[in-house]
């Protein structure tokens, strides 16, 4: 079970300057988050002033405000009211900027390189009493209350039981903090359950 704290990552300035970036997770792995060599990236941005957002050639975003009420972006010329917890899907090489209403945001965006990858961003209710997997090409980010995480149940191998190894002690659950991240895995899916809500990550690789 993986888990990327929010509070040990890196803040890296964006290309234009106009802000910071912490990356969750990128496809392959670069040196530096602002390189361009991943195929997608994770990541969450604190916005603190009105201007224009990085290009992103050959990219396709989506940004979820999650921190603060409302980011007014601009693409291409027309205007989007991007209210908290509202994915929105636009073009990475669009001219984009955003003005700030109502004070500063911090958003959560998911950007893929088009014709190869896909990503999607879905915003849940916790629950206490039902647990949330996390599945493989899934990742999960507390954006409020509290939680804890926990190795679901591993998967019975084909053909039966004889190949199954001796259950390993359950694991002692993991609290998570604001903004951590939660890898997912189709052989034992970590199950998320708590107060308040979690952002779905899915990158989805295009079949040619």
């Amino acid at each position: 079970m993986e888990i990327i704290r929010f509070a040990e990552l890196r803040s890296e300035p964006w290309r234009n300057g106009g802000g910071v970036t912490r990356e969750l997770a990128s496809h392959p792995q670069a040196a530096s988050a602002q390189d361009g060599a991943w195929d997608w990236r994770v990541s969450i941005a604190e916005v603190t002033k009105a201007g224009d957002f990085s290009p992103f050639p050959g990219m396709e975003r989506v940004l979820t405000v999650i921190d603060g009420e409302l980011l007014l972006l601009t693409v291409d010329g027309e205007e989007y009211p991007l209210e908290k917890y509202r994915p929105f899907r636009f073009s990475g090489e669009a001219a984009t900027q955003g003005a700030l209403p109502t004070g500063d945001i911090r958003d959560l965006n998911v950007i893929t390189r088009t014709g190869s990858f896909k990503g999607f961003t879905s915003i849940i209710e916790l629950s206490k009493k039902r647990a949330h997997p996390v599945f493989d090409g899934q990742l999960a980010v507390l954006l409020q209350g509290q939680a804890t995480v926990s190795p679901g149940a591993a998967a019975e191998a084909d053909g039966g039981t004889e190949d199954v190894p001796e259950a390993a002690p359950a694991a002692e659950p993991q609290a998570l903090g604001r903004y951590d991240a939660v890898v997912g895995s189709d052989t034992r899916s970590p199950e998320i359950l708590g107060r308040g809500f979690l952002a779905v990550v899915s990158i989805d690789r295009v079949l040619a």
